[in-house]
């Protein structure tokens, strides 16, 4: 008899089929020495098991309790952020949650999230047909002081230059639009080609007790570059050191806490003209 899959630490992950694209890419960013914060992943049959089986559900709250809060809670579909599809913005992600039952919810709303009828329509768009599978992860939340997308290689021109996109506090203003980000583009060292300070009129910050909330940034702040040249270059070197370990262009998820940066996930750039 096959022994299930059980809740693995991300250095420990490797298989694609049983936890997901996105565990296996942070999984590899991590034993490669890239900066993941610290997380457990799901297997998939155990995430579809957790709104009915006790023993799923215990075994959900067990990976929250041995992280410690605050977490994250990020889907990792079988097929996503792999080469044909990233579903980048199709699956849900739930931030700052510090109870370990309001963890396990999450992991049923984040499942059911794959079975959405837009990202079931993503799916069909790319040829997939069959029933989704998601496992999840949950990862230590980042407290940003600004976050956003890095892109390896131009996604509209397909120029050989990396964009960056930045904003204030968590990412989720970046990737959910609800601002105007920063836009740096820069060569492959680093070096500033092109500035366009956005409007960063409004922050997602983490709410006290859980959750995230969505204040008001003052004028002064939102209009402000919010990187500097020297965490430009530490991008780069990020995005070269992706694209060395996964062999092709990235498309990055990233935040600055203090002075240090953290890879949130890598996904490979699907849009790129060839």
């Amino acid at each position: 008899m096959t022994s299930q899959p059980l809740p693995l630490p991300l250095t420990a992950v490797e298989d694609e089929q049983a936890y997901g694209g996105k565990a296996v890419a942070l999984g590899t960013a991590l034993r490669r020495g890239l900066p993941v914060p610290p997380g457990i992943a799901l297997p998939a049959d155990l995430v579809s098991a957790v709104a009915c089986s006790p023993a799923a559900r215990d075994a959900a709250r067990t990976a929250a309790e041995q992280l410690g809060g605050p977490l994250a809670v990020r889907s990792s579909a079988v097929g996503e952020d792999g080469a044909a599809s990233s579903f980048a913005g199709q699956h849900l992600t739930v931030l700052n949650l510090w109870d370990p039952d309001a963890v396990a919810d999450a992991v049923i709303r984040v499942a059911e999230s794959a079975a959405a009828p837009s990202a079931l329509d993503y799916r069909r768009s790319r040829g997939d047909l069959s029933s989704p599978r998601c496992g999840v992860v949950l990862q230590r939340l980042v407290p940003a002081v600004v976050a956003g997308v890095l892109f390896s290689r131009n996604p509209v021109s397909g120029n050989d230059e990396l964009v960056v996109e930045a904003s204030w506090a968590l990412g989720e203003a970046v990737v959910d639009g609800l601002v105007t980000p920063d836009l740096f583009r820069l060569d492959r060292e680093g070096h500033l080609l092109e500035q366009v300070v956005g409007d960063k009129d409004r922050a997602v910050v983490p709410r006290p007790g859980g959750g995230t909330t969505t204040v008001v940034v003052e004028e002064h702040h939102a209009r402000r570059p919010c990187l500097h040249p020297a965490q430009l270059e530490e991008l780069a070197g990020l995005a070269r050191r992706c694209d060395a370990i996964f062999g092709g262009p990235s498309d990055v998820e990233w935040a600055v806490a203090g002075s240090a940066l953290a890879l949130l996930q890598r996904r490979p750039i699907t849009t790129c003209p060839r």
